[in-house]
This record gives structure tokens, sequence and C-alpha cells, in this order.
């Protein structure tokens, strides 16, 4: 995708040309880079949260909290599933206009998203209710005070390299 977009700039302003499919292909990939990023987010428990209130209940409290939330999520990834399965219908014959590329690959993403997304919840909830993962290990919470002394090698015990 950089390689596409430095390339056709260079060629527009150095040789007053260009590629007529970069910009729209460098589109397409980015849409995917998103969506395949945020999957992985996902799995990792890297998405940004807010946890002041989670972090003051008991572990009934916090499982509570992380089933309703995650309810919302499935349920939120539901209707992004069905609309993309309309939109990537509609547009089965379509094609873009640069590349030819059929419109159903890009409106196909939230499909894959959606669905990944999907099974990573349901598999955490699995773990919280019939695995052996306790609910601290599954919400797994660092500062940003922590995640600094990581960069810098150092812990907050004294000082002492990890």
């Amino acid at each position: 995708m950089s390689i596409l977009v430095f390339g056709n700039v260079v060629l527009r302003y150095a040789f007053n040309s260009g590629i007529t499919w970069s910009e729209e292909m460098a589109r397409f990939l980015f849409i995917w880079l998103i969506l395949i990023g945020a999957i992985s987010t996902l799995k990792d428990n890297q998405h940004l949260g807010v946890d002041m209130l989670v972090k003051r209940l008991s572990k009934t409290g916090k499982k509570i909290v992380y089933v309703v939330s995650n309810g919302i999520i499935l349920y939120i990834l539901w209707i992004i599933f069905f609309g993309s399965w309309d939109m990537t219908m509609l547009n089965m014959d379509n094609k873009s206009p640069a590349t030819g590329v059929p419109q159903s690959l890009i409106y196909g993403t939230g499909l894959v998203m959606s669905f990944c997304m999907a099974l990573i919840i349901l598999g955490k909830l699995y773990q919280l209710f019939f695995g052996k993962a306790d609910i601290d290990e599954l919400t797994q919470v660092l500062d940003s005070e922590e995640l600094i002394g990581e960069a810098d090698g150092h812990s907050d015990q004294g000082g002492a390299v990890k």
C-alpha cells in the first residue's frame, strides 16, 4: 500500500504521470488492513478502554460487566454482519472503476471482521464460563506507566530490569 502511494506520488511530481489504479487499490488495501488489525487487536485485548469502574468491582461484578459488554459487542457485530451481507449482495455484480475488482470483495471485509471477532468473543466467554481462565486474565488491563516501564527495561520494583 505504501509503495503504491509513494510510487504514484513520485510519478506524478517527477514524470507528470501516474498509475491510474494505485489510489483505488491503496484504499482497498487500507480497508482490509484496518479491519484485520481490529481482529488482531481484539484477540490480544489491546483495544482502548476505561476501567475506572471495573477495577473497583468484585470478581463477580467484573464477570457481570464483562458478559454484558461482550453481549453488546456481539449484538453490534450481528448488525455489522447482516449490513455487510446486504451490501455485498447488492454489489455482487459491480466492479470498481479503475481496477475492476468486484465491490463484493470490499464490502465482504465486514463479513470477515464481524465473523472473526464474534468467534474470538465467544471463545473468551467460553473460557470464562467453562475454561480455567480467570476474569483478570481475560480483561488484562495495563496502565500506561507499566508500558513505559517495560519500554525502558525497568519495573516499578526498585528499578530492577525485567
